[in-house]
């Protein structure tokens, strides 16, 4: 994959150790280049950047930019929206008159000269790109891609290909990041109002994704999911298609040109048919099974068939596709005990997951933690969130996650937890959490957060094991 946009030799991330950026990380040191940068927190993924030959570090310090990316001639600089305004280092680069570029802007440069398959959504866009992405890796057709969680199938974020210029790709809402985007191919999964610090009003987040539509090439293919309440504004030739998951529970449901049919759930697997426009394919396997992976799998498998896989690599494909790391991650799979991480963070996915759940483990009793994300997020939909919780036996809720956020006076979990009516409920500590769990008589445990709960994850693991 050569990118001629890129002429310069040295890169410095400013965010390195994001799920994004560390994918553009990669794939500049696959390109040869110099790269170096920072983040705030040293991680698993910042240390296999840096023993792939990144220079990371982790203190926001001028004095510690290596003297080589100190050439502005020759250094462009690459950094996430997510950065405080105040940083020193991206501050130096900014007055010295570096040449800076969002990762967005990056992405856009290489979707202008790849044929681009972009996949947006409020959620199920980690999910849906790394599914297109092994179905299309394990065919004949193979593809790049830059996706938003490490693929379990390759232990990476980042796949290439010396003989496809499909380049499968994460079309981030966040900032407007996807306006950056030239897609061949564009996927929309949802349009469920999010990201209101930025957006303002719902209207405003709508009209994003309507504007993204108008950036496919033509030619191009925009797939959409049933419920999706946008209009359109497609260029000439552009395709449509409309795609759903069960089709016995969708209204109007023949208009619909893929869906999933004839869907089995049982001992923990899931099979459904596969229907298209000219072709039905019976018996697919779905590989990370929970139910809400079906309409996930069903335009995944539209995406790949469109672009030439033949059914029998689709259905070995999606058997054999093994997820995203915190996206349904099984960590303990017993008779008597199952224990299930999961990054959903808006009041739809938390939703979808805990009902998933429930569904594959009827007779379990279900616990579950939750971390919210983003003081805005909450103060925005404590309501909707305190709903999608009381579907769980009991829940355990922690303390708001900040990210880039500074506080908001009177937000917090509270908010949530005092609206929660499941049969039990429990507010406590981060810190408390493991020795709380640890005494707890736990059958079916679900984890769901997008902050730093992942990092408990493997201590809770390990308490449950003994």
């Amino acid at each position: 994959m050569n990118e001629n946009s890129f002429d310069i030799q040295s890169l410095y991330f400013i965010g390195a150790g994001g799920i994004g950026m560390s994918n553009l990380v990669r794939y500049f040191l696959s390109e040869g280049k110099k790269v170096g940068g920072y983040d705030k927190t040293e991680s698993d993924l910042t240390r296999q950047l840096n023993a792939e030959g990144a220079s990371i570090h982790y203190e926001d310090n001028v004095r510690l930019i290596p003297e080589e990316f100190k050439n502005k001639e020759n250094t462009l600089v690459i950094y996430t929206p997510a950065v405080p305004s105040d940083h020193s280092e991206l501050n130096y680069f900014k007055t010295n008159g570096f040449r800076l570029m969002k990762r967005a802007q990056v992405l856009g440069e290489i979707t202008k000269t790849k044929k681009g398959i972009c996949v947006a959504g409020t959620h199920g866009k980690t999910t849906t790109s790394t599914m297109i992405a092994h179905l299309l890796k394990q065919s004949e057709i193979d593809c790049n891609a830059f996706l938003g969680g490490i693929l379990k199938n390759y232990n990476s974020n980042l796949l290439l290909s010396d003989k496809s210029d499909l380049t499968v790709i994460e079309a981030d809402e966040y900032d407007r990041s996807f306006h950056w985007l030239t897609p061949y191919m564009a996927i929309i999964t949802s349009v469920a109002p999010d990201h209101l610090d930025i957006y303002g009003t719902e209207e405003n987040y709508r009209e994003a994704f309507e504007h993204f539509t108008s950036l496919i090439k033509e030619g191009g293919v925009l797939l959409m999911e049933q419920k999706v309440d946008i209009t359109p504004r497609l260029k000439n030739d552009v395709k449509f298609y409309c795609y759903g998951g069960d089709i016995s529970k969708i209204e109007g449901g023949s208009d619909l040109d893929f869906y999933a049919q004839n869907i089995r759930i049982a001992d923990g697997e899931i099979f459904f048919d596969f229907v298209a426009p000219e072709i039905i394919i019976r018996d697919i396997q779905l590989g990370v099974p929970v139910e809400i992976n079906i309409v996930n799998a069903v335009v995944a498998l539209a995406v790949a068939y469109l672009n030439g896989v033949t059914p029998e690599e689709l259905k070995r494909g999606m058997a054999s596709y093994q997820g995203p790391k915190r996206r349904f991650d099984f960590h303990i799979e017993t008779p008597s005990l199952v224990l299930i991480d999961d990054y959903a963070h808006h009041p739809e996915e938390l939703e979808a997951s805990i009902s998933s759940v429930k569904k594959l483990y009827p007779n379990k009793r279900l616990t579950v933690v939750f971390q919210p994300h983003l003081y805005s997020r909450t103060n925005d939909f404590y309501k909707e969130f305190a709903r999608s919780l009381s579907l769980a036996d009991r829940v355990i809720l922690i303390p708001i996650y900040p990210a880039r956020e500074k506080p908001i006076p009177g937000v917090s979990s509270q908010m949530i937890f005092d609206l929660v009516t499941a049969p039990e409920k429990e507010l406590i500590e981060y810190n408390d959490l493991v020795d709380k769990i640890e005494k707890e008589h736990i059958e079916l445990l679900l984890i769901a957060g997008a902050g730093d709960i992942e990092l408990l994850v493997e201590p809770i693991k390990r308490k449950l094991d003994d």
